[in-house]
């Protein structure tokens, strides 16, 4: 197990999408095992792939709050069925825009199909931060960031501002 570099924004490898996942195998687990090392490392919730630079249709989070009761999830092919008409706000920030927060609507519950990390399938209804944080790790794999619902004022800020603080940037 590894900590991966996470790919911040503005980076075009982030707006890929990403491709199925045939068959949960060793090498599927292991870039499981890397992406909940490098979340964790991170101190975020979720993770997907794409975000290591890997453009496969694999997400891992855990929301539980107590460090030392680590409740991991791995979603691989997720695909959701049902959204509550109804809308939940969130405060979201990603692991691939740095310190940028920003309140998002999106809907309260969803249903989510998925293979788990055995590649055994999978039906999870959820609700409130863990339906929130799905459709937000999903949203990667669509080449969607959060930013993108925001006003164009707002997103071009955030980018301009990600784009100076890149360590890569030579000033002469």
């Amino acid at each position: 197990m590894a900590v991966k570099t996470i790919l911040t924004e503005p980076n075009k490898i982030l707006r890929q999408i990403s491709k199925p996942v045939e068959k949960v195998g060793k090498e599927e687990q292991k870039l499981m095992d890397d992406m909940l090392d490098t979340m964790y490392a991170a101190n975020g919730i979720g993770l997907a792939a794409i975000q290591i630079g890997v453009p496969k249709r694999i997400i891992v989070m855990d929301i539980s709050k107590d460090q030392d009761k680590k409740e991991p999830r791995y979603f691989v092919n997720p695909v959701i069925k049902n959204k509550d008409e109804q809308k939940t706000t969130y405060e979201e920030g990603c692991l691939s825009v740095p310190n940028q927060f920003a309140e998002i609507d999106r809907p309260s519950q969803c249903e989510v199909e998925y293979l788990d990390y055995n590649g055994v399938p999978q039906l999870l209804k959820a609700e409130g931060l863990l339906a929130t944080c799905i459709q937000h790790e999903m949203d990667h794999l669509e080449g969607i960031l959060f930013i993108d619902y925001l006003s164009k004022l707002k997103k071009s800020m955030i980018i301009k501002k990600l784009s100076k603080a890149k360590s890569d940037r030579i000033v002469v």
